[in-house]
């Protein structure tokens, strides 16, 4: 396997026109899943008969790891693997093998809801994966099943949690979509129960993705709504980012038992340093969550297009990136175009 691209810049990696580089990439490796969740989704939108991508339509593992080279030797530093569910595409493992073994990656994760993890959790796990981050919006029996369409039990969750710490996955990242009259008020027990473990509780506020998760604006819980609830009983301080762009603002417990992270995305947008595209399981590069189309990358690979021809494509794209979805929620022009659905390039 060749080693990334020796690619020069008259000034350095890409920048789009906010000045905003591209260190991170989110790969979808397929659009289906097995939950019906409400905010991505949601079951009368997606029945069982929904024509997904058939896999002549979706990028091979080697499409996707030529590409991925590609993407670092432009300057990606993290590489995260999503869906739909991730796990659903046959054989992660050897797509994880061959992303680890790509120079100058320093971050290798996948997110996941969970209820396939045990069972190749080990292999991942050898293959190379760093980290993984779990979708955990509740914790409750009743309302879990209900969070994920009816195809899921939170007993399921619970052993993917155990399966991957014992694998060596000791500080998960756990994320909580919080809805106001939904799962909100689970936020302090969610608190309580992780406190201790080690992992990391991150809560996001519900986002307007794609255009069928019947969002509204009053069902979103801002993120300081949500500190003031959980200071009132465990004293908190804010902590410093790990890197520029990262997306959730992190805190701790005062008592050192916890950490826990908030996305703001509606009430605290951090356009200004975002620094992460997607490339869809059909090979589109999208480069924002918001973005109502990509930009083909498979059409010209599969037509015989050179390593820097592609690197090109990529750089050129960056380069007139201007999104700031975030910031302009709420205007005419924002609210009322097409957006690219979530299980199609992943959260």
């Amino acid at each position: 396997m060749s080693e990334p691209i020796p690619l020069k810049f008259a000034a350095g990696p890409p920048l789009d026109r906010r000045s905003r580089a591209l260190t991170d990439l989110r790969i979808s490796v397929i659009d289906r899943c097995n939950f019906r969740c409400p905010y991505c989704m949601p079951e009368a939108d997606y029945p069982r008969d929904h024509q997904f991508l058939s896999k002549a339509q979706r990028l091979r593992f080697e499409e996707i790891e030529r590409l991925a080279r590609i993407f670092v030797s432009l300057g990606v530093r993290k590489l995260r693997l999503t869906g739909g569910e991730p796990l659903l595409r046959r054989e992660l493992p050897e797509l994880v093998r061959l992303l680890a073994r790509i120079p100058q990656v320093d971050d290798l994760a996948m997110t996941t809801n969970g209820s396939l993890l045990p069972a190749s959790v080990e292999a991942l796990r050898e293959a190379g994966l760093q980290r993984i981050t779990l979708s955990v919006d509740t914790l409750d029996a009743e309302t879990y099943r209900t969070l994920s369409g009816g195809r899921g039990e939170v007993a399921e969750l619970h052993a993917a949690i155990e399966a991957a710490t014992r694998a060596g996955f000791s500080r998960l990242k756990l994320n909580s979509v919080v809805m106001r009259g939904v799962n909100n008020e689970e936020v302090p027990d969610m608190v309580a129960h992780f406190r201790g473990s080690g992992h990391i509780l991150r809560f996001i506020e519900y986002m307007d993705v794609g255009t069928c998760n019947a969002w509204r604006e009053d069902k979103v819980v801002p993120s300081a709504e949500l500190r003031e609830r959980i200071a009132r009983r465990w004293p908190m301080h804010a902590l410093p980012a790990n890197y520029g762009g990262e997306v959730a603002q992190r805190w701790a417990l005062n008592d050192g038992s916890a950490e826990i992270g908030f996305i703001s995305s509606v009430s605290e947008p951090f356009c200004g340093d975002c620094t992460r595209a997607r490339l869809s399981a059909d090979g589109r590069l999208y480069t924002c969550l918001f973005a109502n189309s990509g930009h083909d990358l498979l059409g010209p690979l599969r037509a015989g297009a050179s390593d820097a021809e592609l690197a090109g494509l990529i750089s050129a794209v960056w380069n007139g990136r201007d999104d700031r979805y975030s910031e302009i929620r709420g205007m005419a022009n924002a609210d009322s175009r097409r957006r690219v659905e979530m299980y199609e390039i992943g959260g």
